[in-house]
C-alpha cells in the first residue's frame, strides 16, 4: 500500500502514529514491542515527534525494544552513527530502559560486529526466526535500503541474519540486517521524502530492474504488510495506476509552535 502526504511533516506524523499504535497493540498482546529503526535524515523528524508531547506519553516505553536495521562501522559517538542520531532525537528524551536499547556494536572488525549483533537477535528471539513488530526503512537515491547496496554481497545473503558489507562508492564498511530477516516482520514501512527520491521511487515501484540493482525491491514481507509512506514531492513521477490501490491523499499536518 502507498500513502501520499503533502509534505515531510505530515509524513513524519503518520510514521510516528504507526509506531505508537504498533507499540500499544504489541505491548497489550505479548508484553513487548520490537521495532527496527532506520538511520539517515528522513526518519529523524519521526523520532523527534515521538519524543515530545502529545505522543511521548502515549507509548508504553517500558515494553519497547529498539533495534537498528543497519549501522556505519564507526564508534557510537561518531557523528555518522545511526545510533547517535536516534539517541539525540529520541532515546535521550524518553523513559525506555537502557537494557532495551540494542544498537549494533562497534567491535574490532565489521564482521565481529555483525556476528555479535546476530547473537543479540538470536538471544532476543530465543533462537527462533526473528519477527519484528515494526520495521522502518529509508530509500537511497541508488535504490539501497538499510545497508543493502546495489551490487554488494549483502544483497545476495540468504543465510546470515546480519552481515558486514563494504560500500565501495563510499569507501566504508557497514553492518546490516539482511533481506530475509526484514521480510519476516509484521509491518515494514518505507519513509520516503523529497524530489530527489522521485526517480528511484518510480524505478523501485514501477521498474523492472533486478533486486541486485535496486535492493529495495528485495523487501517483500512473507507474512506481513508492506507500507510506503511518501510525500508529494517523492511521489510526483508515479503513475496513477501505481497509486490507485490503497492510495490515500492526506491532509497537511497542523503546524507546531516554533517550527
Amino acid at each position: 500500500m502507498i500513502k501520499v502526504y503533502p509534505d515531510q511533516e505530515s509524513l513524519s506524523q503518520a510514521a510516528a502514529k504507526l509506531f505508537v499504535d504498533g507499540a500499544r497493540r504489541a505491548a497489550a498482546a505479548k508484553g513487548r514491542f520490537a521495532v527496527l529503526l532506520a538511520g539517515g535524515e528522513t526518519p529523524r523528524r519521526t523520532y523527534e515527534i515521538l519524543a515530545r508531547p502529545p505522543l511521548v506519553g502515549t507509548v508504553p516505553w517500558g515494553q519497547v525494544h529498539l533495534f537498528w536495521g543497519d549501522e556505519r562501522y564507526v564508534p557510537s559517538g561518531d557523528p555518522a552513527s545511526n545510533a547517535r542520531m536516534v539517541g539525540q532525537a529520541l532515546i535521550s528524551h524518553v523513559p525506555v530502559p537502557a537494557s532495551q536499547v540494542h544498537p549494533i556494536p562497534y567491535r574490532s572488525s565489521p564482521r565481529e560486529s555483525a556476528v555479535e549483533y546476530e547473537d543479540v537477535l538470536r538471544s532476543f528471539f530465543m533462537n527462533g526466526l526473528p519477527r519484528f513488530d515494526l520495521v522502518f526503512l529509508g530509500l537511497g537515491e541508488n535504490g539501497h535500503t538499510a545497508s543493502l547496496f546495489p551490487g554488494t554481497s549483502a544483497v545476495e545473503e540468504r543465510h546470515r541474519w546480519v552481515t558486514e558489507v563494504y560500500v565501495a562508492e563510499q569507501g566504508t564498511f557497514r553492518v546490516t540486517l539482511t533481506a530475509p530477516v526484514i521480510n519476516r516482520a509484521a509491518l515494514v514501512v518505507f519513509i520516503v521524502s523529497g524530489k530527489g527520491k522521485s526517480a528511484i521511487l518510480r524505478e523501485t515501484l514501477e521498474g523492472n530492474q533486478a533486486p541486485r540493482r535496486i535492493p529495495a525491491r528485495l523487501i517483500k514481507p512473507s507474512s506481513g504488510e508492506l507500507l510506503w509512506l511518501v510525500d508529494r514531492e517523492a511521489a510526483r513521477l508515479l503513475r496513477n495506476d501505481t497509486l490507485v490501490q490503497g492510495y490515500v491523499r492526506q491532509r497537511p499536518a497542523p503546524r507546531q509552535h516554533g517550527r
